[in-house]
């Protein structure tokens, strides 16, 4: 210990020493400016002691900035200052061949020394007038130097040698000094070199001992201390050194600084070297132990076992569907396999360390403390992949399940929406369909009977929130293709009880019937009832048999061909082939059909089943229903943007792969269209039932309901042009709904007065698209749009509108039938309108007399709520005045 407490003072001390030798500027940092020599430190000394700085006579003195002037002088004055206290310093300027202005700006650069000045001696210009002028211009300004600098003129180096021996000057000046600056600044750039690298050298060796006071680090290397010595050995022999016996006491002290400071960091090195060698000897052993320990470590810190944890940990313990479960799977069979090979190693690594503690190696603790790291991340890894694995097959297990149900649905859906329905009339093919339905419910009974909670149970330790939406999906499915089974089953039944209907046993007629006087015994009146018995029984066969509510009611096939799209589209084994513009834009794609379904299936098709015995209720069902029918007009609405969103992505393999996977003999695009196709023909099946009901009880209802799809039908063609119209600023709906559109020549006047048709058939007439509201007629042009590889599509730019509250009409117009004029606010504007047919032109001045009539009886009712309340008012008044 007392070697190394040595070698930890001995390194202090070559520190201190190198320290000692530090200058706040380094020769090299000024190269450039110390290579100019306009200023030099000779190393000759005046009679008081005062170190020379000479600055020559250089004619680019005065380009040099006081900056640079100024940093040459501060390490001049630096290098004598290391080892002396209260240095002084003389300048000598020389002049001689320059001007009075120089010498002014020299002395002016100089004047902020940053040494002891003792005395500044300036050899003036030797020129006559330069001379005269110098004399001239020192005595006016001499009383400025002399307060900042000690200023003496001198005329030549004659009068120099009477301030300083010739031995301390240059030969330039007079003097024997040998000086050559080139070579000083190599010589003190070489001894600032080598004092950086001795003060290097001992800030190794203190953190060399600073370290070793636990185990010690690496090896300091022995050759840089051996190559540093011999540099300072050649240094130092660089310089003359005096001989001490024949120097006085006096030459001894002027012995050069430099010398001196490299002389004493060899001996503080030769000490330094001394104390290291000791001390090495003394811990050879505990380096070799090191030595050892740091093997040990590399071996450790080689060992990935950390790395593979952390690539581990990135694999989630679940899946939101079976291909990436499998994925995940294999990448754990992978890390499993890695981490087999690297608890082998870790294995070997551990039997070294019991090795080194078992020779009593230094760092017992912190080797056992790496082993048992080492064991336990070894334990921890081999347990976590095992985990993974069980929850990730766990996983697996019910996305199985769950892949199994769902495709078990979409299997009963497809045989429920491709069973013939024309087959299925006779009682051999109904018995035969409900046969498949019942031997598709026998095989599939272990999927459709799943039950969602005990599926909660038995995997609750495996479930995320997303799993947990998919068995809330599957359960919802599983009761929708649930109900199906039932209604189907349900019509079948019935349909099977009308082929075995009891044969009903009649009394014979008598061959003499009484004739009677009523008409309901009339044979005619026997007969209407017979025809009427037999055409209600044709209607209940024909019309309302199971197997045609499909025709009122829309089909299962377009929900399950869309519920089996946005499953894909949210299958993240099928994002990739998802197109960009399509992702959360699957709304407008798909429309409201999941409402209209639900509207089917859970409400419409409920009231038809209820109507099996009485077809003339039908009627009833679709008035009853009326508004909830208004949904199909949000879906033609929105069929645009959903067609435009299909084109640019009907050719994406996304689509392609979809229609391969769910066996789809068409595209989406044609089922999308099935709503629209079924609105259409709500009306050709109404027709189709008054055909043969016209003696029948609910005549009147299905005339009703025929009406009200028709409108129907009317109000969203209306809307779907409605849409199509730009550059209105307002809001359309606050307009009133459209109650009429269509496509007129139009002719315009703009006076008061009856309008002369002579003088509006000089002009040709504009093609204008009206649209009726319950406040206002509005004016657009129809503009065609095409499209490559499409049809044409149909908008209506904005042009002007009137409000109903200032229209008038006229229904008549001479030259044309099928014309009719509108005019606004007392004829100042006057529109005549020529329809296609006269049937249309009756058909529009009729709904804008209905329009107005509401207007009057509008007005006519606020008129006598405000005479009401003027005669009240009244009363009032003259029953105070009583």
């Amino acid at each position: 210990m007392e070697r190394y407490y040595r070698l930890l003072r001995a390194a202090a001390a070559l520190l201190e020493a190198a320290a000692e030798t530090a200058i706040p500027i380094c020769a090299k940092d000024i190269s450039d400016d110390l290579m100019k020599e306009f200023a030099f430190l000779s190393g000759g000394r005046g009679k008081d002691k005062a170190w020379i700085i000479t600055l020559p006579d250089n004619a680019g003195f005065n380009e040099v900035p006081a900056e640079n002037v100024s940093k040459v002088l501060t390490y001049l004055t630096s290098v004598p200052s290391q080892h002396e206290s209260d240095t002084k310093f003389i300048l000598i300027l020389d002049r001689r061949l320059d001007t009075w202005t120089s010498v002014k700006t020299t002395l002016q650069k100089i004047a902020s020394f940053p040494g002891n000045l003792h005395l500044v001696m300036v050899l003036r210009p030797t020129g006559f007038f330069q001379r005269t002028f110098t004399d001239i211009g020192f005595r006016f300004s001499q009383e400025d130097f002399l307060l900042k600098l000690p200023v003496v003129m001198l005329s030549s180096v004659s009068d120099l040698l009477t301030y300083i021996d010739e031995q301390q000057l240059t030969p330039e000046l007079g003097g024997t000094l040998e000086y050559c600056h080139s070579e000083w600044v190599i010589f003190r750039t070489a001894i600032e070199s080598f004092a950086l690298t001795v003060k290097e050298i001992a800030q190794m060796l203190q953190c060399f001992g600073t370290e070793l006071a636990p185990p010690p680090s690496l090896p300091p290397c022995r050759e840089e201390i051996t190559a540093v010595t011999k540099e300072g050995n050649l240094l130092l022999s660089s310089f003359e050194e005096p001989d001490s016996g024949e120097c006085s006491q006096d030459q001894q002290q002027e012995r050069p600084g430099d010398w001196e400071t490299v002389n004493r960091l060899l001996g503080q090195l030769r000490e330094m070297e001394t104390a290291f060698d000791g001390f090495w000897e003394k811990h050879q052993l505990k380096m070799e132990q090191y030595l050892q320990l740091w093997k040990f470590e590399q071996s450790f810190q080689e060992n990935a076992i950390e790395f593979l944890m952390g690539q581990q940990a990135e694999v989630p313990d679940t899946g939101d569907s079976i291909p990436q479960v499998k994925q995940r799977l294999k990448d754990l069979d992978h890390f499993d396999g890695m981490a087999q090979d690297l608890i082998g190693k870790a294995q070997v690594v551990i039997l070294h360390g019991h090795q080194l503690a078992a020779n009593h190696h230094y760092a017992l603790n912190l080797i056992c403390q790496q082993c048992n790291e080492l064991r336990h991340h070894s334990d921890l890894l081999s347990e976590e992949i095992k985990r993974k694995q069980l929850r990730l097959q766990k996983t697996l297990e019910l996305h199985t399940r769950l892949q199994q149900a769902v495709q078990c649905c979409d299997e009963g859906a497809y045989l429920l929406a491709n069973q013939q329905m024309d087959k299925c009339q006779s009682k051999e093919g109904a018995q035969k369909a409900l046969q498949d339905i019942e031997r598709f419910l026998e095989n599939s009974s272990t999927y459709l009977n799943y039950d969602p909670q005990a599926l909660h149970y038995d995997f609750e330790s495996v479930l995320t929130p997303e799993l947990k939406c998919q068995i809330q999906a599957l359960q919802v499915k599983l009761e929708n293709v649930r109900s199906m089974f039932g209604n189907r089953q349900s019509c079948f039944r019935k349909l099977l009880d009308k082929h075995v209907r009891p044969v009903q046993l009649v009394a014979p007629r008598p061959e003499n019937p009484p004739r009677s006087k009523s008409p309901l015994f009339s044979p005619k009146h026997g007969e209407r009832l017979w025809n009427r018995g037999k055409q209600r029984d044709h209607i209940e066969s024909v019309f309302m048999s199971p197997f045609h509510l499909k025709r009122w009611q829309l089909s299962d096939e377009p929900f399950f061909i869309w519920q089996g799209y946005r499953a894909e589209m949210d299958n993240p084994a099928m994002l990739i082939l998802l197109p960009p513009v399509l992702r959360n834009r699957k709304d407008i794609l798909f429309g409201n059909m999941p409402e209209i379904y639900d509207f089917h299936n859970k409400i419409f098709l409920h009231s038809l089943e209820n109507c099996l015995g009485a077809p003339e209720r039908v009627g009833c069902c679709f008035l009853d229903r009326r508004e909830d029918f208004q949904m199909y007009e949000k879906y033609c609405q929105n069929k645009p943007r959903s067609e435009s969103l299909w084109r640019q992505c009907s050719e994406s393999s996304f689509f392609q792969e979809c229609q391969r996977k769910l066996e789809h003999k068409l595209g989406l695009d044609s089922y999308l269209l099935k709503p629209v196709q079924r609105l259409t023909k709500y009306q050709l099946l109404l027709k189709e039932l008054l055909k043969y009901s016209t003696s029948c009880d609910g005549v009147q209802e299905l005339q009703e309901a025929l009406v009200a799809m028709l409108d129907l039908l009317k109000s969203v063609n209306d809307s779907m042009h409605q849409i199509s119209i730009t550059g209105y600023d307002g809001d359309l709906s606050e307009l009133g709904k459209v109650l009429m559109q269509g496509s007129f020549s139009v002719w315009t006047g703009h006076r008061k007065g009856p309008t002369k048709m002579k003088d509006l058939a000089r002009f040709k007439p504009m093609q204008r698209h009206l649209f009726l509201y319950e406040k206002a007629l509005v004016f657009c042009k129809k503009r065609e749009e095409h499209r490559d590889g499409y049809d044409k599509t149909s908008s209506y730019s904005f042009k002007h509108f009137l409000k109903m509250n200032a229209v008038g009409i006229t229904e008549n117009v001479k030259g044309d039938h099928r014309k009719f004029e509108i005019w606004y606010s007392g004829r100042e504007e006057v529109y005549v309108v020529q329809a296609q047919t006269v049937d249309l032109k009756m058909a529009w001045l009729n709904e804008i007399r209905k329009i107005l009539f509401k207007q009057q009886e509008l007005i006519k009712g606020t008129f006598k709520q405000f005479l009401c309340g003027f005669h009240s008012a009244a009363e009032a008044v003259l029953l105070s005045h009583c």
